[in-house]
């Protein structure tokens, strides 16, 4: 098995992307928001699984047996560990969407492009970039 810094931060960033939502959603804010309706929570359901699965995949594809680490495969992989923290930012583009849920009454307005998801997709995605270069780099070499 060919071990790499590369692939260790690729690893971490898919992982994140499986799990992160749950730590993140499976609670009173979100999943059990009684005041959620449940084609809210089936989309907040939806958005977990498709992390969940990406992350799944993007894993299979680093470590799973199934031919040599080529630079297509590399491509492959970073896509899929990227393609959650993609649509995570382009959330903020959509009418009425917001980082956290309306403040009660007296409490500043919620921020609508800055806040943790953009500064955790940002990350993800540069962890993905610099983990694309030091590939691209060995695999090159």
């Amino acid at each position: 098995m060919d071990v790499s810094t590369g692939k260790i931060l690729l690893t971490l960033s898919s992982l994140w992307a499986a799990c992160g939502s749950y730590r993140f959603d499976w609670n009173e804010t979100h999943i059990h928001n009684p005041d959620w309706p449940p084609h809210a929570k089936f989309h907040n359901a939806q958005t977990m699984s498709t992390g969940a699965v990406l992350g799944a995949a993007a894993t299979y594809l680093l470590w799973g047996r199934h031919g040599a680490w080529t630079t297509q495969r590399l491509q492959v992989t970073t896509a899929a560990a990227s393609i959650y923290w993609v649509t995570q930012l382009s959330a903020t583009l959509y009418p009425g969407t917001a980082l956290v849920d309306r403040p009660r009454p007296g409490e500043a307005a919620p921020p609508r492009w800055r806040g943790p998801q953009t500064v955790v997709a940002s990350a993800a995605l540069l962890v993905n970039a610099v983990s694309y270069a030091l590939e691209r780099r060995r695999l090159g070499s």
